[in-house]
């Protein structure tokens, strides 16, 4: 089937679904230094405005680093404490084709130890 001259079939859904999910992923990335203005700008203390106001061209770079920092740090720990690992176990599990494939190599298995 076509449409606009694109082909569309499952193999053609599941590549442009996995377009969407990097853009996703590249638009977060653009959200998160939004967020990070917003967070500067949003200060109403006079005293702080100001001086983030003189300051721009060095306060604008430190909290973004800042900001990367702590999302590494973040990041580091979600790791180390496996909960990375949890989430892809878990997601594994509920895939059909990982499963399938688990269900084939524990086939193997037995009939290699009843031989």
């Amino acid at each position: 089937m076509k449409l606009f001259g694109i082909q569309i079939n499952k193999k053609a859904f599941v590549r442009w679904k996995i377009y969407i999910d990097r853009a996703r992923m590249y638009i977060g990335y653009i959200s998160f230094v939004m967020i990070a203005f917003m967070f500067l700008n949003d200060f109403e203390n006079e005293s702080i405005r100001t001086f983030l106001d003189e300051n721009k061209f060095i306060t604008y770079p430190v909290v973004m680093i800042l900001f990367v920092a702590f999302s590494l740090i973040l990041g580091r720990l979600d790791t180390k404490f496996g909960v990375r690992k949890e989430e892809m176990r878990n997601a594994s599990a509920e895939n059909p084709v990982l499963m399938e494939i688990l269900n084939k190599v524990k086939t193997i298995e037995t009939n290699q130890q009843t031989k």
